[in-house]
């Protein structure tokens, strides 16, 4: 039996990853799909349920429509996060341009949807179908005012629409009980005419609050993205990393901590079991993001990350967890909430990085501190975090973990290694000479030590002392710093790596089986800058420039990268957007413009 809302998903159906647009103004994210669908929209925060969720199968949705046939399209305006969205139909070019209005807000959001018909008429649908709790706690209580204003509650939210005052509403039920109140409207717009819809939720009434005023919100937005993001002429392909830029921008709360990804078990690999929720901030993705700003010789996004690992360092020391929320709190335990998922995947909120302990982001917060202090943007607090985390380095450098890809802990060799080159770094810029000499030995130790147990016969390192197999991972400390583009272990493990882990310039992190690499998994795009970084440290700038064209180039329509390239299908694979990989592409975008053999 078909009911409102298996009608409501046949006519949204979930799209392939590489047709999505996001949408980001630091508190929260959306997913635009190609019918103008928002699909995906957490509030009030990154981590919160969802208001619309009809990728992963569940209820809600905010769509703006052509009716009629049409082909989609789009793009992101130039260093900013609003999307136009463009349609030709059988009368003409119709747009919707939208955004979250940016800077966010913590508790309120305000969504801006401005439909167009650029030439020849058009008529749009409109269907908007809020559903809190992933589709648990319908629209109540709602009321439209004298002034055409829709007012109501979802969950625990308030929500205000205008624009939308000639909407109906119509009760959305099922057999199992009511999912609230869906709006409906159509648009006849003459050639050149526009029409603004806004969309607020707040975890306060918003009835007492003056209207925004919809042209005022757009300038404010337009005038906070250009102030934002810099111009980057100084890295290769400024213009995608410009964009790579404001992607990051997006993902960093104003409490400094930025999201691995906006969404939720979309998935690597389908029906695989590898889907997870990343709406959350990692140590390690937030040190590659500030690592990136640096190399490009920007502060703000820099500053950011400093501030949130220095602040998770005094706070939690050598028990540093791998992830927290946006606002420093824990990230909840892993559960399911019987929903369909995004096919292939899965229907997770939650994650068990909250159970790990991962060596590795010690070394990275090293690095991160010790960008900042070369362009002198270390204060106290970020010095004394340094010391923290060399302490945490010093008592547990030999301590199981459970390394870069959260797998079963055992003495990952890129978790030491990347610990020596962060010593080596922070030494770098120590203020002391004692204290530079008491880091440069504990990096010479480890280093030593590493060596002793990881060296495979080859004379490449190992994944481990008892995994003699490849690994991407292994090929950044070198880029970071600890060992010179001539060592005989960095060429010996570069070599090995891109002969044995590599493909048509594509690569997977380590091999899983005897399956062909592309089987097993999707190339993964960090693997492939990274490769390019370690290309360019060795001063071989076509190959590095080969690497980074190649990776730059597997992306979705919008210039969105996923953690994973599916080579074969030419598909985004897993979470998105994943901010490590926009991080790396800007650190190579900058670090190529730069004198080859030079550590990033």
């Amino acid at each position: 039996m078909t009911t409102p809302e298996t009608a409501e998903h046949d006519a949204y159906p979930p799209q392939a990853l590489h047709d999505y647009a996001f949408l980001a103004d630091g508190e929260r994210g959306a997913l635009v799909g190609p019918r103008g669908e928002i699909a995906w929209l957490c509030a009030p925060r990154w981590h919160s349920g969802a208001i619309l969720s009809t990728l992963i199968g569940g209820t809600g949705l905010y769509a703006v429509t052509p009716t009629g046939r049409f082909v989609p399209g789009g793009h992101y305006e130039e260093g900013s996060l609003i999307w136009r969205s463009r349609w030709v139909t059988e009368s003409g070019i119709v747009e919707c341009r939208e955004a979250l209005a940016f800077p966010g807000e913590r508790g309120r959001l305000v969504l801006l949807r401005r439909v167009r018909a650029t030439e020849g008429p058009a008529r749009v649908r409109v269907v908007l179908h809020p559903v809190a709790g992933y589709g648990t706690q319908p629209l109540r209580d709602a009321r439209r005012g004298d002034d055409g204003v829709w007012t109501a509650r979802v969950g625990d939210l308030h929500l205000r629409w205008s624009g939308g005052g000639d909407a109906s509403l119509s009760d959305v039920g099922s057999e199992v009980g009511s999912t609230g109140g869906q709006f409906a409207l159509d648009l006849d717009l003459a050639a050149g005419q526009r029409h603004d819809l806004m969309l607020e939720l707040g975890e306060w009434p918003m009835w007492d609050d003056s209207l925004p005023v919809p042209s005022d919100t757009w300038s404010r937005t337009e005038r906070a993205w250009s102030d934002a993001v810099p111009d980057l002429d100084g890295t290769v392909a400024a213009h995608d990393a410009r964009q790579a830029y404001a992607v990051l921008r997006g993902m960093t709360s104003a409490d400094g901590g930025m999201v691995a990804a906006a969404t939720t078990s979309l998935p690597e690999r389908s029906e695989a079991g590898r889907n997870y929720d990343y709406r959350y901030a990692w140590i390690r993705d937030q040190c590659f993001a500030g690592q990136a700003v640096a190399a490009a010789g920007q502060h703000p996004l820099l500053d950011e990350a400093v501030r949130f690992v220095g602040a998770r360092l005094h706070e939690d020391g050598p028990k540093l967890k791998p992830a927290y929320t946006v606002d420093g709190g824990p990230v909840p335990d892993q559960r399911t909430l019987e929903l369909p998922g995004y096919p292939g995947g899965f229907d997770r909120i939650g994650n068990h990085v909250n159970r790990q302990f991962q060596l590795d982001v010690f070394g990275e917060a090293l690095l991160l501190f010790a960008a900042a202090a070369r362009q002198d943007r270390l204060d106290r607090d970020g010095r004394q975090a340094a010391e923290i985390a060399v302490a945490a380095i010093a008592a547990r450098w030999s301590e199981p973990d459970a390394g870069i890809w959260e797998l079963d802990d055992r003495a990952w060799t890129h978790s030491r290694l990347i610990c020596a080159a962060g010593l080596r770094r922070i030494a770098a810029v120590a203020p002391g000479a004692a204290r530079k000499g008491e880091w440069t030995e504990l990096a010479d130790t480890i280093l030593a030590h590493t060596t002793a147990h990881a060296l495979h016969p080859d004379g490449r390192w190992q994944r481990a002392p008892d995994t003699p197999g490849l690994d991407a991972a292994l090929l950044l400390p070198p880029v970071r710093g600890l060992l010179p583009a001539d060592d005989p272990r960095t060429r010996a493990t570069l070599h090995a790596y891109t002969e044995n882990l590599t493909g048509d310039h594509y690569a997977y992190r380590f091999r899983h089986d005897e399956r062909p690499l592309e089987e097993a998994e999707g190339a993964f795009l960090l693997c492939g800058f990274v490769t390019a970084l370690a290309e360019h440290h060795q001063g071989r700038e076509v190959e590095a420039h080969r690497w980074f064209e190649r990776n730059r180039g597997a992306c979705g329509a919008a210039g969105l990268y996923s953690e994973e390239y599916d080579i074969a299908q030419r598909q985004l694979r897993g979470n998105l957007p994943q901010a490590f990989v926009h991080a790396l592409m800007l650190d190579t975008a900058a670090t190529l413009a730069r004198t080859p053999g030079l550590p990033s």
